[in-house]
């Protein structure tokens, strides 16, 4: 690709061209090395249109970047910097040993950040997809305070806590997603193809066929006329609700009401607070302030409910108010709990039991993650008990009658 460049030589000299490189940091490095300060790069209007042609194909099939990637990228980084080698070493060494075409974009734009002498915190920034708000503000306190190998190291147990919860709450919820889809599929087929057929069957009685049967008929052969406005309204109502909840407003009652949802609501509260408690404790360990830290947090529980409660208690703690009265007027966390945080506070391990809080909020996740398959089985089967109970008075008692008069009984 061409690039045209302008820049200052030694003598002050304008120097100005056009270089066939990679990229725009190929360029300013062999600039560099001739002497040359570089001023600006721009691509040429060829290789501009070029790029401009395969860029809707290429951000298409790229491969995104997932928490897994950015574990291991964090694990590297936390190794390289144990090690001692310098960041732009390291981050120079992680871009030739992977093969991910976006994480070698990534470490790319961050070493050319760092070439202009920004912070590593801001050039994460840039890449709000793969680091999170949470993960900027730890690296810059690492940065302040000199420890950024700590720094990565708690965050790759934080993204590994992540990881793993995830993978749990997937694990559990694979049977049911299957068994719903596979109702639903029949839920379908019934409609559109089955009913049909016996209501031709059942167009040939003289008998008024029973309630259940008629409200059947009805809402298949209403299936079947209007398909394509169910399937419109269907996706309308999707895209409604994406946007919906993608506002503050919309975001917020979602999240409160999955809260009180009857099985999984606990799960996710239990969840978010064990997050809570261990992303505060690993910010106020590595010398946060505690309301710099509040604030930090409520922007990584992924929960605009509880985030508004942190926030809240951020704002108590602003006041002068102790942190375990703050807590207590959230209203979202247990007695043992907020005993724990006051007695933590007036001993000053409040960083200790806050690890034990999450440690604690975690194994009640993952214990009540494991039961989770087992409460969702007698719903399940409640369900599909009913539609089978339906279709079978809806569907078979018409027949069942036939076959009764043609005996003669």
């Amino acid at each position: 690709m061409n690039f045209a460049f302008k820049g200052r030589n030694g003598r002050g000299e304008l120097v100005e061209g056009i270089v066939d490189a990679a990229s725009s940091d190929a360029v300013a490095a062999q600039l560099m090395a001739g002497g040359v300060v570089p001023v600006s790069i721009e691509p040429t209007l060829a290789a501009a249109s070029a790029a401009s042609g395969g860029a809707w194909l290429e951000a298409l099939l790229a491969r995104p970047i997932t928490l897994d990637d950015t574990l291991v990228l964090t694990r590297q980084m936390y190794t390289l910097q144990k090690a001692g080698v310098p960041i732009l070493r390291a981050l120079a060494g992680l871009e030739a040993s992977t093969s991910h075409p976006g994480i070698i974009h990534l470490l790319q734009d961050v070493r050319a950040s760092l070439d202009q002498g920004r912070e590593l915190a801001t050039a994460f920034t840039r890449h709000p997809a793969v680091f999170s708000a949470f993960y900027v503000a730890m690296t810059r306190v690492g940065e302040l305070t000199g420890r950024l190998t700590e720094v990565f190291q708690r965050l790759s147990e934080h993204l590994e806590f992540e990881l793993d919860i995830r993978a749990r709450i997937k694990q559990a919820l694979r049977y049911p997603i299957m068994v719903v889809s596979a109702m639903a599929i029949a839920l379908v087929i019934i409609n559109l193809f089955v009913l049909p057929k016996f209501a031709e069957v059942f167009a040939h009685f003289k008998t008024e066929l029973p309630l259940m049967t008629r409200i059947l008929l009805g809402f298949s052969g209403w299936t079947v006329r209007w398909w394509p406005l169910v399937v419109a309204g269907l996706i309308g109502a999707g895209l409604a609700w994406r946007n919906w909840i993608a506002t503050p407003g919309g975001r917020y009652a979602w999240d409160r009401f999955k809260l009180r949802l009857p099985i999984a609501g606990n799960i996710v509260l239990k969840a978010t607070l064990a997050r809570f408690a261990r992303s505060f404790a690993l910010a106020s360990s590595s010398g946060v302030p505690i309301s710099q830290t509040m604030t930090v947090v409520a922007q990584t529980v992924d929960n605009a409910y509880i985030g508004a409660r942190i926030e809240q208690m951020r704002d108590g703690v602003e006041r002068g108010e102790s942190i375990s009265r703050c807590a207590t007027g959230t209203g979202v966390f247990t007695p043992i709990v907020l005993q724990m945080i006051a007695v933590g506070e007036e001993t000053g391990e409040l960083d200790t039991l806050m690890t034990e809080i999450a440690q604690m909020y975690e194994r009640e996740t993952d214990y009540a993650i494991k039961g989770l398959s087992a409460a969702i089985e007698p719903i399940l089967l409640a369900i599909i008990g009913a539609m089978v109970l339906v279709l079978a008075l809806g569907v078979f008692l018409p027949l069942w009658n036939l076959g009764q008069a043609a005996m003669g009984r």
